[in-house]
């Protein structure tokens, strides 16, 4: 598990060079930043529909062989991006194409990753092994954005891809010599396809019990919880938590702040980040209800965030916020990686993943629309009522439903009950 956390640090660290120096790199090609964006839903596009295919593949091959190869390829994207712009060849459609690859990529590599983590503990320590990945993925985001810049300034902006070539390839060849802990929980194989007897119906040839997609998207559908954990974190995704934007919104507008204060903001909420992190992967018991409260409590502290009459006021405001928000990032994880049954899991992660593009998709648009109509301050008040509201109510209406059962123990009140007992 050490040597798998490290790893992933490497890589993210690696990553987010990338995607820090290839936003700039899109800027100086073509000087618009709509092109930027462009260039990020590129990439992200392809989990709306492949997440589900993809999670089936990690449900289907052996998890290790699975990241290991996915891995590989999307260190060989890197190279490619590398040689691409150390010889200026380089250009937009070039750049598109190697985006929509690395998103297709990534469809198999995040829930065979994600998963692979969690192989190498006991389960009683699979949300603390997540809560580790939380850690690291935050501490990798906040590395690799402040290498980025020294690394084009002294290498050149091909260096930053060819940086993360090597980390990729790093984790690649760590994978075959990972062993679980004693007492982990060993994954399980998929079930062999049963030998028909005679005639197969159509459509159902070749396909062993439970490993279609439709069986993920089924299992999802019905389970509550996993309902409910979507319904939380959409709700939030939408109106809360892209701070990038509306906080940038906020310190350069309301509070006359520049550059630099909404640098310090984006500190402290790294540093929140970690910081929830760390208390994350404390969690024992992680549950859908504490997800929904600690969601709660970010919109509220959101709704007096907004009304903030001074930096020094948002400042002290941000770190809880994003303290709760990584605590609460981590709980939810951990309850959607540990509530499927095993052969299951990978293509609920896939289900999850399809859900979060629609939200990562839609979710800045929106916000956009409600600060243009109510501006910064706004947006964030509305937004944080409109979650603490919808998961007040969510819990109302749970509580209503369940129902009182009561156990009958006087005599007589079941008939023929010592024919009953003797059966028993």
């Amino acid at each position: 598990m050490r040597w798998w956390s490290f790893a992933n640090f490497v890589s993210n660290t690696g990553t987010w060079m990338q995607l820090t120096v290839q936003n700039l790199l899109v800027l100086q090609i073509t000087g618009s930043a709509a092109a930027t964006g462009l260039s990020m839903s590129v990439q992200a596009a392809p989990a709306l529909l492949m997440s589900l295919l993809g999670g089936a593949a990690v449900d289907r091959w052996p998890r290790k062989v699975t990241a290991t190869v996915s891995q590989a390829l999307l260190g060989t994207v890197a190279f490619v991006m590398a040689l691409l712009v150390a010889l200026d060849r380089l250009d937009m459609t070039s750049l598109m194409v190697l985006a929509a690859v690395t998103g297709i990529v990534a469809t198999v590599d995040n829930p065979a990753c994600a998963l692979l983590g969690n192989d190498l503990v006991p389960p009683e320590d699979v949300p603390s092994a997540i809560g580790v990945g939380a850690l690291v993925h935050s501490s990798g985001r906040l590395l690799g954005a402040a290498l980025a810049g020294v690394t084009v300034g002294f290498l050149g902006t091909a260096a930053a891809y060819m940086a993360n070539g090597v980390s990729f390839l790093f984790v690649a060849s760590v994978i075959p010599f990972l062993r679980p802990a004693p007492g982990a929980a060993r994954p399980t194989k998929p079930a062999k396809p049963a030998k028909p007897v005679g005639r197969a119906p159509a459509g159902r040839r070749g396909t062993g019990p439970d490993m279609t997609v439709r069986e993920g998207l089924a299992f999802f559908a019905r389970r509550p919880r996993l309902v409910a954990l979507a319904a939380v974190t959409g709700i939030s995704a939408v109106f809360g938590r892209n701070y990038g934007l509306t906080l940038a919104v906020l310190v350069t507008g309301p509070l006359a702040g520049g550059a630099g204060a909404f640098g310090t903001v984006s500190t402290v909420l790294a540093v929140g980040g970690i910081l929830g992190a760390v208390l994350g992967a404390r969690l024992r018991r992680p549950s859908v209800r504490l997800v929904g409260t600690l969601a709660a409590a970010g919109a509220l502290l959101q709704v007096v965030a907004g009304l903030s009459p001074s930096m020094a006021v948002l400042l002290v405001l941000v770190l809880p916020m994003a303290v709760v928000e990584s605590v609460s990032d981590t709980a939810g994880t951990a309850v959607l990686q540990t509530d499927p049954p095993a052969h299951l899991r990978g293509r609920v992660l896939g289900v999850w993943g399809s859900i979060g593009t629609v939200w990562g998709l839609g979710g800045p648009p929106a916000l956009g629309l409600l600060m243009e109509l109510a501006g910064a301050r706004g947006a964030l008040v509305t937004g944080g009522l409109i979650i603490a509201g919808t998961i007040g109510a969510g819990f109302l209406l749970r509580g209503r439903r369940t129902p009182t059962v009561i156990l009958r123990t006087e005599e007589g009140d079941v008939t023929e009950r010592a024919e009953l007992r003797t059966a028993a």
